[in-house]
């Protein structure tokens, strides 16, 4: 049996959750459009133990969503993940964000992509198909009315994200179905967590860094 805490921050939503063998035990997020993660992260990881019968020494794994996604947003989950773990001695475990949005659709017939918001008209996107299996690689990708319409050809495609207000002002075929208003969460991380534990699939906790996809742009100042 093993307790694992989730630790996800790649856009807007702070989110952990603590799963005990793959299911959520209790979850604690901030659902809002602004970023709150160096006030709120250490104060969610708090209540969230408070609220269960384990304590943090308890933990048998770490578990932080490794992105794509916000810089900073990915550079405190994990800085976070990396401290508690050298703190508590425990294992480190990274999950892929656009893999963990996948599930928050089920049963369907079609193909999902997960997409998330990035600069002007571009997203971070990748494909699965109903069973969760990436079909395509994760893409940085400028959105046009041609995004994606290999598999919309074929049937259902089900969109989700919050690359998702982009999308569906300039994707319009009849088979793009947009899931509003999702975000990645750490309520679908505790399954992938544990198929991660029981594999031994840890991270290396000095070298581990998040999935940035992209370099770091600064604007310089003239």
């Amino acid at each position: 049996m093993e307790f694992i805490l989730n630790i996800e921050t790649t856009t807007t939503n702070c989110s952990v959750s603590l799963s005990k063998e793959g299911e959520i035990l209790v979850l604690k997020e901030d659902y809002n459009t602004q970023y709150s993660h160096a006030e709120s992260l250490h104060v969610f990881i708090d209540e969230l133990f408070k609220s269960s019968e384990i304590s943090l020494s308890d933990i048998d794994a770490i578990a932080v969503s490794k992105g794509p996604g916000s810089y900073t947003g990915l550079r405190i989950g994990v800085s976070a993940a990396k401290g508690l773990c050298f703190a508590l001695n425990k294992p480190l475990i990274s999950i892929s964000t656009l893999e963990a949005l996948s599930h928050q659709i089920k049963s369907i017939e079609g193909q999902i992509v997960t997409m998330l918001d990035a600069r002007r008209m571009e997203v971070y996107s990748a494909v699965f198909d109903s069973d969760y299996k990436q079909i395509r690689d994760i893409n940085a990708e400028v959105l046009n009315e041609n995004s994606f319409s290999e598999y919309l050809r074929e049937g259902n495609v089900y969109f989700i994200g919050s690359g998702v207000e982009k999308a569906k002002s300039i994707i319009t075929h009849p088979n793009a179905i947009y899931i509003e208003n999702k975000l990645p969460s750490a309520n679908y991380m505790g399954s992938l967590a544990h198929r991660k534990f029981i594999a031994n699939d840890f991270e290396n906790l000095a070298y581990f860094e998040p999935y940035y996809l992209k370099d770091f742009i600064l604007n310089k100042v003239p």
